[in-house]
């Protein structure tokens, strides 16, 4: 049985992903305009979010669903970056907001690494 707080961070990345599908438009709004197909992007980070968070529930595979998650936690930060430089892709959200989600992405980084099996 796994903790329940790897559960909780599978949970979190199926639930993330199954939103790019949910509304796309929002996750297109933010995408850096030097990432080209925006609109198949947001659909395969959507897909790829979910596989990984379906791969550290299962403990025959949470090692590569924690290199997944890293992975793609290393990528959005390209879109975290890009939405502080760019006023349309902020989605009006505060500037402090927009600041504190880089380091909770190493914070979810540190949390994901928890899992690695040695």
């Amino acid at each position: 049985m796994l903790p329940w707080h790897q559960y909780l961070l599978g949970l979190i990345f199926i639930i993330a992903g199954a939103n790019h599908f949910r509304t796309p438009k929002i996750y297109e709004r933010i995408m850096p305009l030097y990432i080209p197909s925006p609109s198949f992007m947001v659909l395969l980070s959507g897909i790829t979010e979910m596989i990984a968070g379906f791969l550290i529930l299962n403990p025959q595979t949470q090692t590569i669903g924690v290199w997944a998650i890293i992975g793609q936690l290393v990528v959005f930060l390209t879109v975290h970056v890009y939405m502080l430089q760019e006023k349309e892709a902020s989605l009006q959200l505060p500037k402090w907001f927009l600041v504190l989600r880089i380091p909770l992405q190493f914070g979810m980084m540190y949390w994901a690494s928890q899992y690695i099996e040695v």
